[in-house]
């Protein structure tokens, strides 16, 4: 099963992961594979610096905005 950890933090839940949240919801929903993806949350991933982070699939991604998303979750999720 594939993973998406994402820090929910207040320092990255503050800066946009909230909304980070809702688009990676609504891209799994979109593209059926709600249920072949976990979501967990981190109380903090430890580089709050570079948030807000998300991690996928053991890939660490920093500074994500939701405008970005898409990208990363298609690349990470349906072109393997």
């Amino acid at each position: 099963m594939k993973k998406i950890l994402i820090c929910m933090g207040s320092s990255c839940f503050a800066r946009e992961n909230r909304e980070n949240l809702r688009v990676i919801e609504d891209f799994l929903k979109g593209h059926g594979i709600s249920d072949s993806v976990l979501i967990e949350g981190s109380l903090c991933m430890g580089q709050c610096h570079q948030g807000p982070n998300i991690t996928i699939n053991g890939n660490e991604y920093h500074e994500v905005r939701s405008e970005d998303l898409p990208a990363i979750l298609s690349k990470e999720l349906i072109e393997l």
